[in-house]
């Protein structure tokens, strides 16, 4: 049986225990909140009616879930540990260092890090720093299968092979990510789609709802098949890609993007907020999160009959 260590249960390392307890794993947890233990309960709670009507594993249970009264006793046992603590480096590095030391040699310790590096990551880790691993997971984590995994200068690239079979145990698609980069591949193309959202907020050309409105019902159903590149190549006809380069290329030169974030001034901070409280229509964030779950479950029913092993691509990403 599998033991996944969580360390800090804000909403990524609750994803992390939920996923885990749906797969039929154990799972310990660390966190010094006092009242981390029932937010956690809670968390698992409010998503295990998705993760049922997603399928659980068997041998899944919520009671195989433990708190620990320390660090040092919650990666004990361990098969792999995940660290979630807020993303401040001094402090990642501090309890990664932590948790390296308690930890045998052998296993795992990935980091969910939404944008630091894996080296940056492993500097006061004198035992094993090579297992210290960017581990970076997206919210849901107990419903969205993707988990970039990134190496340091320290990480031989069998650990990573081996961390990638880790995480596909949990029932997720592991992406090993070639070369370290501040905020690895995903992050980078949703900050870029973010940053323009926030100017045409800014700027007045559009509403919170109208910008998602685009997304929803336009690209963002073509991306949940096909992604960037696909869905352009597409658009190239049948000549595809080098088509549609020769065609649209051009057009990268036109100054329709602006990349640079706008400044976030209480102005800006009042439209985005103000927009995103008509939208949600007074529904509470927990009703927003079961509205979403059961929209992803059924969405990843359909689009796993369309991913490349259901079309015998074996081997491809």
């Amino acid at each position: 049986m599998s033991q996944l260590s969580v360390v800090g249960t804000g909403v990524i390392g609750n994803g992390w225990i939920s996923r885990a307890l749906a797969n039929g794993w154990d799972v310990v947890a660390f966190d010094p909140a006092p009242d981390a233990e029932a937010r956690t309960r809670a968390f698992v709670e409010n998503a295990w009616h998705a993760l049922e009507k997603d399928g659980l594993a068997e041998g899944a249970s919520v009671d195989r879930l433990r708190f620990a009264a320390t660090l040092e006793e919650a990666v004990v046992g361990a098969d792999l540990i995940q660290e979630n603590v807020p993303e401040r480096l001094p402090l990642k590095q501090e309890i990664l260092s932590a948790i390296d030391a308690a930890t045998e040699k052998h296993v795992v310790i990935g980091s969910s890090t939404s944008g630091f590096k894996p080296t940056d990551l492993q500097q006061d880790c004198k035992k094993a720093p090579g297992r210290v691993i960017v581990a970076h997971p997206f919210n849901p984590v107990y419903l969205l299968p993707l988990v970039e995994l990134v190496g340091g200068e320290h990480t031989a690239p069998a650990l990573l092979e081996g961390a990638r079979d880790d995480y596909q145990k949990l029932a997720m698609r592991p992406l090993i990510v070639r070369r370290e980069i501040e905020g690895h591949i995903a992050d980078r193309l949703m900050e870029a789609l973010w940053r323009e959202a926030l100017h045409l907020v800014n700027d007045g050309v559009a509403t919170t709802e109208e910008i998602d409105a685009a997304v929803v019902y336009g690209c963002g159903l073509r991306w949940s098949l096909m992604g960037t590149f696909l869905t352009f190549h597409l658009a190239g006809g049948e000549p595809g890609m080098r088509h549609m380069l020769e065609q649209f290329g051009p057009a990268l030169k036109l100054p329709w993007t602006k990349l640079e974030a706008p400044e976030l001034t209480d102005e800006l901070i009042d439209k985005v907020v103000e927009g995103c409280e008509y939208q949600a229509a007074g529904r509470p964030v927990a009703e927003l999160d079961r509205r979403r779950d059961e929209f992803l479950v059924e969405l990843l029913n359909l689009t796993r009959k369309y991913w490349p092993e259901a079309e015998g691509l074996e081997g491809r990403i």
